[in-house]
């Protein structure tokens, strides 16, 4: 549905402007600001865990059509500082599917807006297990067949 009478109006059926992620995969990009800093002047841990809780989240509901809660947070290496005024690139993927579990891998990189230079600061490997409406855990069956 268009309309052409009216110039610089975007249409419903216009393509969208980022293309989404794979199904199995999410991204976000955060700005970090003083509120999310440690003494140190650096982003607090607890922050930048709590992005790669949500992204980790994001790829696993979509990987497995459905609602999730977070089982555990292993190996996450922190690699670099982040500073105010930096943006947060995070980028999760599904690597590994269970019965009811999936592993998410959750990289975040620290980018300089000006420049758009990226570098790996922190990742990690995240465990959701698919729930039901009951909160209980359910097997992971995609409608998608994939």
């Amino acid at each position: 549905m268009s309309d052409a009478s009216t110039p610089g109006l975007s249409t419903p059926d216009a393509e969208p402007p980022i293309l989404p992620a794979p199904r199995s995969s999410a991204r976000m990009l955060e700005l970090v600001f003083p509120k999310d800093l440690n003494g140190h002047g650096t982003a607090f841990g607890g922050f930048v865990l709590s992005l790669m809780d949500k992204a980790a989240s994001m790829a696993a509901i979509r990987h497995c059509q459905g609602s999730v809660v977070t089982a555990r947070m292993e190996a996450v290496d922190f690699h670099l500082p982040i500073r105010r005024g930096d943006a947060v690139a995070l980028e999760a993927e599904v690597v590994h599917t269970g019965r009811t579990s999936m592993r998410v891998k959750v990289d975040v990189y620290r980018e300089t807006l000006a420049t758009g230079q990226q570098q790996l600061a922190t990742s990690g490997m995240f465990v959701f297990v698919a729930v039901d409406e009951h909160g209980k855990p359910r097997p992971i069956v995609r409608q998608d067949g994939t």
